[in-house]
């Protein structure tokens, strides 16, 4: 049967299992809109392509799928290009097709020509333009593989307009992709985990410390076994909460410039750190000759890129975080462990203390602490919601104080920083879970970023809440400027706002306010059980900082506390 490259994008989307894509439409890409449009897969229109991404982002990582971007050429493309980036830095699979000139016109500075997979080419895991119709069944396929294989990771598509029309004989894509170049190795060589298991029976102080990439793979339910079953407490980076339960009694909290005091002080006192899924960045590490130099590092990953990248390790294992988990428990049970619970009581009554004496901790007054309504954020919902976040102080006090205790709850931009990212992605996290309970924890700068994705959310019914802590500044930036900067303040301070009551209640949407501790839980509850997209402001403290903090290039175990 003949069909245009379009008809086959959409049959082959439909065979990977596709059934929400986000986008906006364009000169370029018309066609492929004209075919989606005689589909039953459903299409979410953003307000900007940038917010496409990170929706797809926030879909990709709670329904554990790939998520697809559909955009035109041009000014399209490069809106797309931020949200991209977040992606790779995360390792979450999208595959983003973007429209482009026809092929006769490539060069020749067409109307909203740009080279994107020039352009993208240092933030994606791969990148496509499609010379030919004959290609592009391959290369989609290719495209999905690449995205959600290996160590996970962005795809762009880039197809000239005429490769769209263009009609050729199809009958089914490929059913097995096999890249010669690209075998990602998922089974851990048994040598070195025999190593890492002797490791363990001998430690007298070990720490696990896990990452995103346990999430990744789906390995918290074997990392929590290995821990329990070894006595281990955990931490984790940014990008790990909820791979370990945060109401477990091994937990430490998380690691890193704002970690709490008893898992940076861990880190800093172990003989074992066994890190599974990370990569070791600057904001886990700090000064990289002072992290756990005095331990055996045991590190675990499927990208062997990433190990000995950035921090010396004694035990590589190239390999699937939870197939590594799995061979490591059952050799595990195979062996006569010692007793580990009497071996490690010394430890864990010392890590006990440092947890007693610099807790997480606040003191609310007169002026509503944005700590205070994370806390109160947590008790309502009984933990249960999928929380996403701004970037900056909002990001750091709800990865403290909302406590995780499951994988995919916690979605946030950690190694971009992006900015904008967490009302797009709440929205594709709703629509990838359309029974939970989806929050987004926002700054009022950062909101004000992608502020227009309120209409996409009002436009397809999704209950999102925005619980937006301002403090009219730019505030992480405000803290650094107080602490290393003699308080210069420069351009850090968001005189002017929208109110933002009115422009909710403009987008069609609930505007709820607190402006004093006492009104807190009332805006909460009232905010979280409305069926209606939501915004609740507090108006908190101005000048609240997050605490602990590890100036810039300093060991993580030199925090600032108050």
């Amino acid at each position: 049967m003949e069909r245009s490259g379009a008809q086959i994008l959409m049959q082959i989307l439909k065979d990977e299992g596709v059934d929400t894509i986000f986008g906006y439409p364009g000169g370029a890409v018309i066609d492929i809109y004209d075919a989606l449009a005689k589909t039953d897969i459903r299409h979410i229109l953003v307000r900007h392509e940038q917010g496409a991404v990170h929706a797809a982002d926030g879909y990709a990582r709670a329904s554990q799928k790939v998520g697809v971007c559909l955009v035109t050429s041009g000014p399209g493309a490069t809106n797309t290009v931020t949200g991209i980036a977040s992606a790779y830095m995360d390792s979450i699979p999208l595959v983003v097709f973007t429209g482009q000139v026809p092929r006769p016109l490539i060069g020749n500075d067409a109307f909203q020509e740009v080279d994107i997979v020039g352009i993208t080419r240092p933030c994606t895991k791969h990148n496509y333009l499609v010379g030919n119709i004959e290609d592009l069944p391959r290369i989609i396929k290719e495209a999905f593989h690449i995205a959600r294989s290996g160590r996970p990771g962005p795809v762009l598509v880039d197809i000239p307009k005429d490769v769209g029309n263009n009609y050729m004989d199809f009958k089914r894509a490929p059913k097995k992709i096999h890249l010669r170049s690209y075998n990602p190795t998922y089974k851990p060589n048994i040598k070195q985990l025999k190593k890492v298991k002797d490791l363990i029976k001998k430690a007298q102080r070990p720490v696990i410390l896990a990452g995103g990439g346990v999430i990744l793979s789906n390995g918290s339910k074997e990392l929590t076994a290995f821990a329990r079953r070894t006595k281990i407490p955990v931490t984790s980076t940014l990008m790990g909460l909820g791979a370990f339960p945060g109401s477990d009694p091994l937990w430490l909290g998380m690691i890193g410039m704002h970690g709490t005091y008893r898992a940076n002080m861990s880190t800093g006192g172990c003989d074992l750190l066994i890190a599974i899924g990370v990569r070791f960045d600057d904001r886990v590490t700090g000064k990289t000759d002072a992290f756990a130099a005095q331990a055996d590092i045991v590190h675990i990953d499927i990208d062997p890129t990433s190990i000995r990248k950035n921090i010396q390790v004694a035990v590589p294992v190239v390999g699937d975080c939870r197939v590594a988990l799995e061979n490591l428990n059952s050799l595990l049970d195979k062996d006569d462990l010692p007793d580990l619970e009497d071996n490690r009581k010394e430890w864990l009554n010392l890590i006990a203390k440092w947890k007693s004496t610099n807790p997480l901790a606040y003191e609310q007054k007169d002026s509503i602490k944005p700590q205070y309504v994370i806390d109160k954020l947590f008790e309502i919902t009984k933990g249960q919601a999928i929380i996403t976040t701004e970037v900056g102080q909002n990001q750091m006090w709800a990865a403290q104080y909302y406590h995780f205790d499951h994988p995919n709850h916690f979605i946030t931009s950690g190694g971009l920083g992006c900015m904008g990212f967490g009302l797009p992605a709440a929205i594709g996290a709703q629509i990838a879970c359309p029974d939970k309970l989806v929050v987004d924890v926002a700054g009022d700068g950062s909101l004000q970023m992608n502020i227009q994705e309120m209409a996409t959310a009002v436009q397809y019914g999704l209950p999102v809440k925005v619980v937006l802590l301002n403090n009219c500044y730019l505030g992480m930036v405000r803290q650094w400027q107080e602490l290393f900067y003699d308080k210069r303040y420069s351009a850090t301070h968001m005189e002017h706002a929208p109110d933002f009551v009115k422009l909710a209640d403009a987008f069609g949407a609930l505007g709820l306010r607190a402006s004093k501790p006492e009104e807190v839980e009332t805006v909460l509850s009232e905010g979280l059980s409305s069926p209606q997209t939501a915004i609740m402001e507090f108006l908190v403290e101005q000048t609240e900082c997050v605490y602990p903090m590890v100036p810039a290039g300093s060991p993580i175990t030199e925090m600032l506390l108050v």
